[in-house]
């Protein structure tokens, strides 16, 4: 098996929240760890708030990790070479309306990446290639000359993947890119994303709730529950043999446009609330919700164990 082309070990990232006269830290991402390899499509996938997004940005170093470490080809990310290796690792981001900068037309937008690292000589040059780039997105040439906010929502965000595109990145870090457009919009964006990886090879994190998204595009899925990862698998298997208690819940609220198996299947409705980060219960976090939870879960909080063929669980009774 090749080497992955992203390594993250053990990540941590602690915000100090103010409470009254106290501080206490909010783990956001705590003690996480996977793999990406090279052309992959990896989906992390869980509610709001576990902490999805801040990994994304944290592999990024758009917030300085508090523990652990991230590999990009074999090579340790570290401040020091961070700005070269932007050139390799690029970000789009969930809010296409808040994303790009209102006074900047379309052609300086997608053409900032270039500037920023001198990748072209001259203005032909330049202007070539952010045809180029507009081309592989479903954008014409006339439209280079335009604001942001003459666009719609599946416009706006292909012009953020234009502008992920133009250092020619290995990998990018998707953060719940469709959510914010209409589902025949949603529907071409992916349509996008999967044959600009078949093209240009480039490997990505695809960041979302939705898992029937999730499951079309991504090769792999990770579960994240409060800042954990609990459950890793090929897309199919996690789909057919969810092991973790919550993927099951997870799963069992997918939507199927099947009257007959819709009633059939049995819908696993969790009890209690998400406990607060700044709160968290001893043990797994999981257990405060979980039917399968024991005096060992209160004790200890489960690693990922491998089940066979990859599928990683963090789960002592399952």
């Amino acid at each position: 098996m090749s080497e992955p082309l992203v390594e993250v070990k053990n990540l941590k990232q602690y915000f100090p929240v103010r409470s009254g006269m106290k501080t206490q830290m909010l783990k956001a991402v705590d003690d996480v760890s996977f793999t990406v390899g090279q052309g992959e499509t990896l989906g992390l996938v869980g509610e709001s708030g576990c902490g999805k997004t801040t990994v994304g940005r944290t592999l990024l170093r758009l917030y300085e990790p508090t523990a652990g470490e991230v590999r990009f080809d074999g090579e340790l990310v570290t401040d020091k070479n961070i700005h070269a290796m932007r050139k390799q690792m690029q970000m789009v981001f969930q809010d296409p309306y808040s994303s790009l900068d209102p006074r900047m037309t379309v052609e300086d937008i997608i053409g900032e990446p270039l500037d920023v690292h001198h990748l072209c000589s001259g203005r032909k040059e330049r202007r070539e290639k952010i045809l180029e780039l507009m081309s592989y997105v479903g954008l014409n040439a006339e439209h280079a000359r335009r604001y942001a906010h003459e666009f719609s929502g599946g416009q706006r965000q292909r012009i953020g993947i234009a502008r992920a595109l133009a250092v020619n990145p290995k990998f990018i870090v998707c953060d719940e890119p469709v959510s914010a457009l209409d589902v025949s919009i949603q529907a071409q964006v992916i349509n996008m994303f999967e044959e600009l990886q078949e093209k240009l090879g480039v490997a990505y994190l695809f960041i979302a709730h939705d898992l029937l998204v999730v499951h079309h595009i991504s090769r792999r899925i990770a579960v994240m529950y409060l800042g954990k990862i609990v459950e890793i698998a090929d897309a199919d298997e996690l789909n057919e043999h969810p092991i973790h208690p919550y993927t099951e819940s997870l799963l069992s609220a997918v939507p199927i446009p099947d009257p007959e198996i819709t009633r059939a299947r049995q819908r696993i409705i969790l009890e209690g609330d998400v406990p607060s980060p700044l709160n968290m219960p001893s043990g797994c976090a999981f257990r405060t919700r979980c039917r399968y939870a024991t005096e060992q879960c209160t004790r200890e909080c489960p690693a990922l164990s491998n089940r066979g063929g990859g599928h990683q669980v963090a789960c002592w009774n399952r």
